[in-house]
């Protein structure tokens, strides 16, 4: 063990970087779910989920999802929820 906080995830134990901020750690986690297509378009992204499952704050949650959404990989509507969008290759023309 280098030093990090260990949590567990519902797939591994993560150990967090203590040189990196854990918004960033998650959101890295985040993305890598949307990537493998874990999370797949229209996905629920839970913030009361992701609180639970990396023991942070509210706040540390929504820093990451507001990185995702800056990057374009999740979509927010109040009062509904953030969801990830569906990449543009996976948008195909009715033929």
């Amino acid at each position: 063990m280098t030093g990090g906080t260990l949590v567990r995830t519902v797939q591994k134990v993560m150990e967090y970087d203590p040189t990196r901020p854990k918004w960033v750690q998650i959101a890295d986690v985040i993305r890598d779910r949307i990537e493998s297509g874990e999370y797949p378009p229209r996905h629920l992204i839970s913030e009361v989920r992701l609180e639970q499952e990396f023991g942070v704050a509210r706040v540390t949650v929504r820093k990451a999802t507001g990185a995702l959404r800056s990057e374009g990989l999740i979509t927010t509507t109040p009062g509904m929820g953030s969801f990830v969008k569906e990449r543009a290759e996976e948008k195909t023309p009715d033929a």
